[in-house]
């Protein structure tokens, strides 16, 4: 498990800017497989034998989720799952987005 998948996401109240591209890459580095779109949201696709395995997924990540206090948007197709992480609070990213992403990835 990684460094940041031990975090707690910290719930944004605002009034705190997003993580500048430099902070954003040093944390990219730590999720291998996730990328940073139109520096707003981190995303991923995973895919999978079925639709089956993809739903378990998605419901594994909204457990996540519940107990981070931190919600992606999820895209669930047959065999493929799209994970989309911002923090709305900010309209940006901040190292709860990419804690999140990490504790997705030791599903």
């Amino acid at each position: 498990m990684s460094e940041l998948a031990k975090k707690k996401c910290v719930p944004c109240h605002g009034g705190v800017p997003p993580l500048s591209p430099e902070e954003r890459g040093a944390l990219l580095e730590q999720v291998p497989g996730w990328s940073v779109e139109e520096g707003h949201h981190l995303a991923r696709n995973y895919t999978f034998p079925n639709f089956v395995d993809a739903l378990a997924f998605v419901n594994r990540v909204g457990d996540v989720a519940e107990s981070e206090g931190h919600h992606p948007d999820l895209f669930l197709t047959w065999g493929k799952v799209g994970v989309k992480i911002w923090t709305h609070k900010i309209d940006g990213l901040t190292e709860s987005d990419f804690i999140l992403a990490a504790k997705i990835d030791a599903l």
